[in-house]
């Protein structure tokens, strides 16, 4: 594709995770690397975009206001603090950027909404950095739990994400801060749980919500470690569990009434160049392998950036799909918060 038509992204930040993005925007045919903005030294910059292949024109931008003003920007990737996403999203809104925001993409629903509203009224496209829901894998799942032949009626959801956290990560990392984060292991590795359970179950928000036995909180009051029952009508349940104190565990298990499917690495897969998951129906047991010539976190951008060229080159609506996939996830991580802080009380989320 032609630099012309390469959607360029603006990225706030030099952190570790814009190595990451910045590398799957350098992969993307149809994107590429205009700014970057900093809060240290112009000289930090410089080396960062040096050492991570930035296109040698990017101009480096010492405040998040400058580069939002940016006429060479059409979209930003927004790798900072939760608290800081109503805020600086809505102003990307309404300078008209393209926004692909880390998760969770709020503190709080209500909060997200704001951000909802500045992206309609504007017109510009919303994604939320979840990587593996664009894996070619995650497009095999979904066909096998939507495959009534194969799969039946779903009946129940196993999802866990769990890493254990070193002590510095526990005491200094801001998912563990109150004023940054806010939301801890739940808003970090239970956003990958939750989303994995509303996409076996077709994106279907459940009747009540309510947190397990055993949450763990730190000095601070933040989740480190937590659980949830998720419960639909028609005896369909799901279960979560995220932790910062748990050995590596990336988990999918969906049971249907003819076949189940297993995952074990559904958040980074274990290998770059191909993944893998097991079904079992009929009483065959069944592995699958998906190639993946592209890295996912690649295959988000080249969607996203795919998403945003419709509008810029051919005056398309924004596709609303991934925002309104955000918004039951961050209504349920609300969900399983409002339950820990009422002492394991249901939540009922009709007419949420």
């Amino acid at each position: 594709m032609s630099g012309d038509n390469q959607i360029r992204f603006g990225l706030l930040t030099c952190t570790n995770i814009v190595r990451k993005l910045s590398r799957a925007i350098n992969l993307s045919p149809n994107a590429t690397i205009s700014a970057i903005a900093t809060t240290s030294s112009i000289e930090e910059a410089k080396s960062f975009t040096k050492s991570n292949n930035f296109p040698p024109n990017t101009k480096i931008h010492i405040s998040y206001e400058s580069l939002l003003e940016d006429p060479d920007v059409d979209a930003v990737y927004f790798p900072i603090p939760t608290r800081l996403h109503l805020e600086w999203a809505t102003r990307a809104a309404r300078k008209g950027k393209h926004i692909l925001l880390d998760k969770p993409v709020a503190l709080n629903v209500s909060e997200f909404d704001q951000i909802v509203e500045a992206c309609e009224v504007n017109g510009v496209q919303f994604m939320d950095g979840t990587q593996w829901m664009h894996n070619p894998r995650t497009y095999k799942i979904k066909e096998f739990v939507n495959d009534f032949e194969s799969f039946g009626q779903i009946k129940s959801v196993h999802s866990c994400f769990s890493f254990a956290a070193n002590d510095d990560f526990l005491k200094h990392d801001i998912r563990v801060k109150p004023g940054l984060d806010g939301l801890g292991a739940l808003g970090d590795a239970g956003w990958y749980t939750i989303q994995a359970i509303l996409l076996a179950n077709d994106f279907k928000l459940p009747k009540t919500v309510t947190a397990l036995p055993g949450c763990v909180l730190n000095d601070a009051g933040i989740v480190l470690s937590c659980g949830a029952l998720f419960d639909w009508e028609e005896g369909i349940s799901a279960t979560m569990y995220c932790s910062f104190l748990g050995n590596l565990t990336m988990e999918i298990t969906a049971i249907g009434t003819k076949g189940t499917l297993r995952v074990h690495d559904f958040v980074i897969p274990y290998r770059e160049t191909e993944a893998a998951f097991t079904t079992s129906a009929r009483g065959c047991v069944s592995e699958h392998k998906v190639m993946t010539e592209l890295p996912q976190e690649a295959c988000m951008v080249i969607e996203f950036a795919r998403l945003v060229g419709e509008i810029k080159n051919r005056g398309a609506k924004p596709d609303g799909f991934w925002l309104s996939i955000s918004r039951k996830t961050q209504l349920l991580v609300d969900a399983v918060k409002e339950s820990i802080d009422s002492n394991l009380e249901p939540v009922f989320l009709s007419g949420r």
